[in-house]
């Protein structure tokens, strides 16, 4: 069971990291096709020579059009697919300055406890996003610029939030076995997660 979430999780963190690439890319196009086109309208350059102002505006280049409305769309589903594998992995964020003191014992039933409540908190995400996801697509809302439906996005965030809850489920039960036996089903958290 372990390697079957471990592949999931790893799956999904390269569909996000394949998304969040293709987002920085079209992000850097938009900025520089929207600093060419301010560039074409720019008093030095049409003082400079009116024909290369001219021949720069009539290339048609300017910002990509709904590049704000794909990439709220894309990081949405970048996060939650880089959820199970940092919930795998135990690569959330954790200050340990009080727990530093107690007993391996009292530190795993902490973790399992917390690992707990993110899981409780993965869970009520994904069912307040399937409600959203029926919600937007019973009432038929489409994106401003590029008229998608925004039901795309939700549902792109589901499935990945489905990913993170079963996940989190099968992390926790790790976690809370690992606090009652002191036996690990889970991987490594210092193993190369890459």
């Amino acid at each position: 069971m372990t390697r079957a979430i471990e592949r999931l999780a790893r799956a999904m963190a390269i569909l996000g990291g394949v998304v969040l690439t293709a987002l920085v890319l079209l992000t850097c196009v938009s900025v520089l096709g929207r600093g060419l086109n301010s560039m074409g309208h720019s008093d030095w350059l049409t003082t400079l020579s009116q024909g290369v102002a001219d021949g720069l505006i009539a290339t048609g280049v300017g910002p990509v059009t709904g590049d704000f409305e794909l990439v709220e769309a894309g990081i949405a589903f970048s996060i939650f697919a880089f959820l199970p594998i940092c919930q795998l992995y135990a690569g959330h964020a954790t200050v340990d300055v009080f727990t530093s003191r107690l007993s391996d014992r009292a530190n795993a039933w902490l973790v399992a406890f917390w690992d707990v409540v993110l899981t409780l908190a993965i869970l009520l995400i994904t069912w307040r996003l399937s409600a959203g996801l029926a919600d937007k697509y019973a009432n038929g809302e489409t994106t401003f610029l590029l008229q998608f439906p925004v039901w795309w996005s939700y549902a792109a965030s589901f499935m990945a939030a489905l990913v993170a809850s079963v996940t989190a489920i099968y992390c926790s039960l790790g976690r809370v076995t690992l606090a009652a036996t002191g036996r690990s089903i889970l991987p490594d958290p210092g193993a190369d997660a890459t």
